[in-house]
């Protein structure tokens, strides 16, 4: 029997080395390789090409940045062409946007990261609960951390006839994704956990409406989008549809797919191009003029919050993506709305290098393509890249456990008679 217990604690102990190692080996990168081995932008840019020439189904623009200066682009098309200036609905993207005119409102006074976001409303107000409303903070709403429970996640409406009031929104989205509470209410306590919630961000942007006394589209455009003079991204969807510059949707079938009218703006429905990110993106280099937000205020959004598998993934209103070397971290934000939107962008806030992908029709190749720019520009593997990869991570450690079941069967097999005798 305790030749039995030896093997069984011996197998045990291997098996949470290899978890361990396998953890270790995709989260460190050991078994990846850059896109290209040569540190020039212009060799990034010539594989990111390839790579989307070889699995790119819909629209796609690509903006590398290097100091603040566009250094390389690429532009491909399944059906009208599209370019610098075609605007795509980007999804969450929308996030870290908002994020920054919540900020500006912070940094002129008007709104306390710390008060209760209750303290700043009159249209609508958190249901009681279980759990204390009042630390429900502009801080919290931010970084996912306010404790909503709410798994938002929005699909949009096919019309606008369609959508929801802010409120009724807020109270049960009609256009909640499958699996998703849809109500916005507080199941958890507030800055126990880091848990992702759109539903925080449609209420942030109630809360810039009641502060400010604007809708919330021609709050941004005045706050953010003209001082940075990103002329063509908007919130108002019909602005964006009257334009007639928008880039087709397209489902990985390469069917068109239809635009979505949105209730959760600030969530999920900025329409933007990959200039004008480019031009956000220049706007947080190291020595450029920011007329919307200070150095200060830009650092404090990057102060963690938000951590998942022992690691820091969120700041306030933007990923934390995996340290970069100089004692920051690479910053930006995804979108991803199935079947047909995936954006991301990375930016190096230490260098002002940087990269923006709008895509669509192609799932998660804007993620993917952002990730290979991350690995290539630190030799670090990013989060997400990191959660994609939990799967084959998953069968790496079955097949090692199988192995170990093996082996055990074999030594007990094997000691079996030996066994017998010590019993």
């Amino acid at each position: 029997m305790k030749k039995l217990l030896k093997i069984a604690a011996t197998m045990l102990l291997a098996f949470s080395a290899w978890s361990a190692m396998v953890f270790l080996a995709f989260g460190e990168g050991w078994f990846r390789s850059p896109i290209t081995q040569l540190p020039e932008p212009a060799a990034f840019v010539e594989a990111a090409v390839e790579m989307a020439d070889r699995t790119s189904l819909g629209n796609l623009t690509m903006v590398v940045i290097e100091d603040g200066e566009i250094v390389g682009s690429h532009y491909q098309s399944k059906g009208d062409p599209v370019g610098p200036d075609s605007r795509f609905q980007v999804a969450s993207l929308s996030k870290w946007l908002t994020a920054w005119g919540v900020m500006k409102l912070v940094e002129e006074g008007r709104l306390d990261l710390d008060t209760p976001m209750n303290t700043y409303l009159t249209r609508w107000q958190l249901p009681d609960g279980p759990f204390d409303e009042d630390g429900v903070t502009i801080r919290r709403l931010l970084s996912h951390t306010a404790g909503l429970g709410d798994g938002l996640g929005y699909d949009g409406f096919a019309s606008a006839e369609e959508v929801q009031s802010l409120e009724q929104s807020l109270s049960r989205a009609r256009d909640a994704s499958p699996n998703a509470a849809g109500s916005v209410a507080v199941t958890s306590e507030p800055g126990s956990e880091w848990n992702y919630s759109g539903g925080g961000y449609t209420l942030l942007q109630l809360v810039v409406e009641e502060v400010s006394g604007q809708s919330f589209a021609a709050y941004m455009k005045e706050a953010v989008f003209d001082p940075l003079a990103m002329d063509d991204t908007s919130f108002n969807h019909s602005d964006a549809a009257q334009r007639g510059d928008v880039a087709e949707n397209f489902d990985p079938a390469g069917q068109a797919e239809p635009f979505r009218h949105y209730t959760a703006l600030a969530a999920s429905s900025l329409f933007t191009t990959a200039e004008d990110m480019a031009r956000f993106v220049a706007a947080q280099a190291p020595g450029q003029e920011n007329p919307v937000l200070s150095e200060a205020t830009r650092a404090q959004m990057r102060v963690p919050h938000g951590r998942e598998l022992g690691a820091d993934i969120w700041g306030l209103g933007t990923m934390l993506y995996v340290e970069n070397g100089l004692g920051d971290f690479i910053i930006g934000h995804d979108g991803d709305n199935e079947p047909a939107i995936n954006s991301a962008v990375r930016l190096d806030p230490e260098t002002g290098d940087g990269i923006v992908i709008l895509e669509t029709g192609t799932p998660l190749l804007a993620t993917e393509l952002a990730g290979e720019w991350v690995f290539w520009k630190t030799g670090n593997v990013d989060f997400l890249m990191f959660s994609l990869a939990i799967e084959e991570m998953l069968i790496w450690i079955l097949g090692g456990a199988i192995f170990l079941i093996v082996l055990a069967i074999v030594w007990v097999r094997r000691s079996w008679p030996q066994t017998l005798i010590d019993r």
